[in-house]
């Protein structure tokens, strides 16, 4: 018996952004079933399904810590589909009374009344795709929201008893270090309670790779990303908020998203939805990706996985060095391999790791660590 966090993915957003490379769909892209108006019974079906399969297995939970609808927009759907859901859930696996219920939302998804529906249903937190504040850096993401009705967005959440967390992404080509800033200060301007900031990764089957390679567009420079980086933390952190992962930042230790800290912590996890992974005891298993063979499998009685693997304990390890080695709280200088060891000093000295932390027994990042993580952790893993 064991706390289980829950991650719901809902595959369907209005436009395809150009730097996506996630699981999602359009309405004209769909056809032979997995459409919008059935995916609510369908992620039913498969939660009803994992938990007999996991029961079978030997497992069993006694609550559920955290839930998060992601996408794609979960906020196309009508929120009764969220919160029809989320109650058919706590029937299978009781919630925990702190439980951190988040979805995520487009800001031109929402209206005042789907916020306060979604709030009334158990929903509370809400994570909005800002991305930028700027409407040529919008254009070139292939973003579709007009940027002021972000504040109106966090305003109806918060009207609504909402917590509320805004997303950017940094390095948008042409994108300057001054719309960044105008984005940060618009961002934090609006009062949040977190916010995260990811750098752009072009993806090489997206729209915008594309772009790239026809010589359209620019790809980012290192040493700019780095720069926006640190103005994104100097700006969080002046406005009163902490880092507690590398891309993350909350204005209190309760604000930090206990879902995604339940990720890099390697808890175990459901994965519904057409695409999502699950996570149980080191098995890994992943769901088909298209919403119409989903649905086809589930209406088999089957569940809808394309595959499964058992971690191996070195890979699990590598995973634990990779992932908490970017939380705030680090990771115990213990589970370094011994012959790995050694270079916690050099990093320690070339100003990557806290050497307070590390006389302590933990290798925690600092700033320019955090710039250089994948070299740290290169280092550290067996």
């Amino acid at each position: 018996m064991s706390p289980l966090s829950v991650y719901i993915h809902v595959p369907f957003c209005a436009v395809r952004c150009g730097y996506c490379d996630f699981n999602t769909y359009t309405a004209t892209e769909l056809g032979g079933g997995g459409s919008q108006a059935e995916y609510a019974a369908n992620a039913m079906r498969e939660m009803d399904l994992t938990l007999a399969s996991d029961r079978a297995a030997g497992y069993d939970y006694e609550r559920v810590s955290t839930v998060f609808f992601g996408g794609g927009t979960p906020t196309l759907l009508p929120a009764d589909d969220l919160v029809a859901m989320l109650e058919h859930l706590r029937t299978l696996i009781p919630l925990a009374d702190d439980a951190e219920i988040t979805t995520e939302a487009n800001p031109d998804s929402v209206t005042r009344a789907s916020l306060s529906r979604l709030a009334a249903g158990g929903i509370t937190r809400v994570s909005f795709g800002m991305q930028s504040a700027v409407p040529s850096v919008l254009a070139t993401l292939d973003r579709t929201h007009d940027p002021e009705k972000v504040p109106q967005a966090v305003a109806w959440a918060r009207d609504a008893g909402l917590d509320v967390s805004l997303d950017l992404i940094y390095g948008t080509p042409g994108e300057t270090i001054e719309d960044v800033e105008i984005s940060v200060k618009s961002a934090l301007a609006c009062g949040v309670d977190h916010m995260s900031a990811y750098s752009l990764i072009i993806e090489g089957n997206t729209a915008m790779a594309r772009q790239l390679r026809r010589g359209e567009l620019e790809a980012p420079d290192p040493d700019d990303m780095a720069d926006k980086y640190e103005l994104v933390d100097d700006l969080a952190t002046a406005d009163g908020l902490s880092w507690y992962e590398v891309s993350n930042w909350a204005r209190t230790p309760a604000q930090r998203s206990r879902h995604n800290l339940a990720y890099w912590r390697g808890t175990d996890w459901w994965g519904i939805g057409p695409g999502a992974h699950r996570h149980r005891d080191g098995l890994r298993a992943w769901n088909v990706k298209h919403p119409s063979r989903y649905a086809r499998m589930l209406g088999l009685g089957e569940m809808p996985v394309a595959d499964s693997e058992q971690v191996a304990a070195e890979d699990r390890l590598v995973e634990r060095i990779m992932l908490e080695l970017r939380i705030a709280d680090g990771l115990a200088a213990e589970v370094i391999p011994v012959e790995r060891r050694p270079m916690l000093a050099v990093h320690r000295d070339r100003g990557h790791l806290d050497p307070v932390a590390l006389d302590a027994g933990r290798a925690v990042l600092t700033r320019s660590g955090r710039l250089l993580a994948d070299a740290v952790i290169r280092d550290l893993v067996p």
